[in-house]
């Protein structure tokens, strides 16, 4: 692969994967009283500062991956919360059958998304295209 290539390859993907958790953290913001009875159900303590708590991460994680700010911090913290999230929230193994196939689901899509991050993680330990270059490693 020509280098330019790579460059344009690690780009996007960045703003591709960085961009989507960040605006999915939006969403914390905009919906935070319909996702705070979502936890509350769910069980998670003090579900409100949860939701806030949870949105600030994904915007500032999918910024830092998408503008290349700690971006190493960033994809860990990330991954580190979707797995958590994955097991708090989306239970397949505990709901009743005709919920089981969507919880599943967004399971697996979190699960998916956290590798994608240690994925980022381990690519950001050198100088990376195109970002910032603030990084602790």
């Amino acid at each position: 692969m020509t280098p330019e290539l790579n460059v344009v390859l690690l780009v996007v993907g960045r703003v591709l994967f960085g961009g989507v958790l960040a605006f999915t953290g939006l969403s914390h913001f905009t919906q935070t009283e319909q996702m705070a009875g979502y936890a509350e159900y769910k069980g998670l303590p003090a579900p409100r500062l949860s939701v806030l708590a949870s949105g600030g991460l994904l915007i500032l994680g999918g910024l830092g991956v998408t503008v290349g700010v700690f971006p190493v911090v960033a994809a860990v913290c990330l991954a580190a919360f979707l797995i958590v999230s994955a097991v708090a929230m989306h239970d397949f193994w505990a709901v009743p059958d005709e919920d089981r196939q969507d919880e599943l689901n967004s399971f697996l899509k979190n699960v998916t998304l956290a590798g994608g991050a240690l994925v980022v993680a381990a690519s950001a330990t050198g100088t990376w295209a195109l970002s910032v270059g603030i990084s602790p490693l």
